[in-house]
C-alpha cells in the first residue's frame, strides 16, 4: 500500500466526471488499499478516487474513530437508488479544500447500490453520517464538490482562496 498525493482545489481534475469501473480485480483492490492508507494518513473519513487523480466510480468511507477498530468500506460504482425527504445539516470538510469547512444540508438518509471490493452487488441503507459522507463522495464522483451546496459568496471566496494559494506554489516563483 501507498499514500497518494491529494488532489487540491482549484486542480480541474476534481470537476470531472469519473468512469464506471469495469472489471474489479487485483489491481482495483490495491487502488482501495492505497486510497484507503491516503485517507487514514490525510486524515479523513471519506476519498474518492478523483480525489488521487484517478477518475474512477469508486470511494472509501471508514467512520470509526481513533479509538475504535477501523471499518474500511469500499463502493464501486455507487448509486444512489433513494433518498429521504427529511434533511440533516452537516459540517463537512474536504481533503481536496483542506482546513475549509461549512454546514451543508442533505436527505438525511439514502439508499446506494454498489460493488463491493469482491465485486459482488450489494446495498446500503445508511443515514447519519454514513449517509452524508455516501452523499459527498458520490458528488466528487460526479464533479460535484461541497462547496457548491453553500451559497454563490461563500463559494467565490473559498474558491478565490485556493486560486490564490495555488498561484504561490507555483515553482520557481519566489515567495517573500
Amino acid at each position: 500500500m501507498s499514500i497518494k498525493p491529494l488532489i487540491i482545489l482549484p486542480d480541474p481534475i476534481l470537476r470531472q466526471l469519473s468512469k464506471p469501473v469495469e472489471r474489479v480485480d487485483d489491481a482495483l483492490r490495491k487502488l482501495a488499499d492505497d486510497m484507503l492508507e491516503t485517507m487514514y494518513d490525510a486524515p479523513g473519513i471519506g476519498l474518492a478516487a478523483i480525489q488521487i487523480g484517478e477518475p474512477l466510480r469508486m470511494l472509501v468511507i471508514d467512520l470509526a474513530k481513533e479509538d475504535e477498530t477501523p471499518a474500511p468500506h469500499v463502493f464501486i460504482n455507487p448509486e444512489v437508488l433513494e433518498s429521504a425527504d427529511q434533511r440533516s445539516v452537516y459540517e463537512e470538510g474536504c481533503l481536496s479544500i483542506p482546513d475549509y469547512y461549512a454546514e451543508v444540508e442533505r436527505p438525511a438518509a439514502v439508499r446506494v447500490k454498489y460493488l463491493d471490493r469482491d465485486g459482488k452487488l450489494a446495498e446500503i441503507e445508511a443515514e447519519g453520517l454514513m449517509a452524508t459522507c455516501l452523499q459527498h463522495e458520490i458528488d466528487h464522483l460526479n464533479g460535484v464538490l461541497f462547496i457548491d451546496h453553500i451559497s454563490k459568496l461563500k463559494r467565490d471566496m473559498v474558491v478565490k482562496k485556493f486560486k490564490k494559494l495555488a498561484k504561490d506554489k507555483v515553482p520557481g516563483k519566489l515567495v517573500g
